[in-house]
């Protein structure tokens, strides 16, 4: 349904041209930045066959009734639901957020297989081994795929990676250090890091952080960094390009257009 590697990518910066993911051979498109469900309707009206992926929607933003139906009425194979918590920081309703996350899936009118949960830490990976098709952990380690393949068993496990083409690794280290700059201070991501032996200060964004969260280099070698979560358990990669290159990347990992 997926692929083994597609691409992660704001609405607004792909509006109208996830054709040409599609032609790059890329297995699918992940919508970030909590979209709205309605925008899957565009994205699958503009595609043939990639299939198109929230990532994630917010179930602090979007009532499941809603999103059920919006899912029942797009009736396609090819669209895969995301759904996340968000973050404290952010959500002004955000309170127990596991038991939030339990709630919603219980109102949520959708197919176990075509469903998967926004994980980080083990206990909501849990969650969506046992009620879901699985798992799109975002900005973590290839450790962390490790980890999750564990947990999720047989259950599909797809992250998020982002990645810079560029082959000084201080340039790439100061593009990604300015677009991930907002998630530096969002708990659910810096608690995650910690789990993995980050330090208080590495977690604020320091090059051994990013060297870890972040793929950079030749195409070449993004391509290895990327396999690299393959090798670890995941079975699709969602790839963020911090800075194009798609073509490029979609010939180095081989795909076929």
């Amino acid at each position: 349904m997926l692929g083994t590697f597609g691409v992660w990518g704001s609405h607004h910066e792909w509006a109208g041209r996830i054709g040409e993911i599609e032609a790059l051979g890329y297995g699918a498109f992940w919508i970030g930045g909590s979209p709205d469900i309605s925008l899957v309707g565009q994205a699958l009206d503009s595609t043939k066959s990639i299939t198109i992926a929230t990532g994630i929607v917010n179930v602090w933003q979007s009532e499941p009734e809603v999103v059920a139906a919006e899912f029942r009425r797009l009736a396609s194979d090819r669209f895969l639901l995301g759904v996340g918590v968000g973050h404290r920081q952010l959500d002004q309703a955000y309170e127990k957020p596991y038991d939030k996350l339990v709630s919603y899936l219980d109102r949520l009118d959708v197919p176990a297989d075509r469903l998967v949960l926004a994980a980080l830490g083990p206990k909501v990976l849990k969650l969506a081994a046992d009620r879901t098709a699985g798992a799109h952990p975002y900005l973590v380690p290839v450790e962390h795929t490790a980890e999750a393949r564990k947990v999720l068993g047989d259950k599909l496990l797809a992250p998020e990676v982002t990645v810079v083409v560029e082959e000084d690794a201080e340039a790439a280290r100061a593009i990604a250090r300015e677009k991930l700059s907002f998630y530096f201070s969002l708990t659910n991501y810096t608690n995650n890091w910690r789990r993995y032996g980050f330090t208080e200060e590495d977690v604020k964004g320091s090059d051994r952080l990013l060297d870890a969260l972040v793929a950079h280099g030749s195409p070449d070698q993004v391509a290895a960094k990327l396999r690299a979560h393959i090798d670890a358990g995941a079975d699709h990669v969602a790839v963020q390009s911090l800075n194009g290159h798609h073509a490029e990347l979609a010939d180095a990992l081989g795909l076929k257009r």
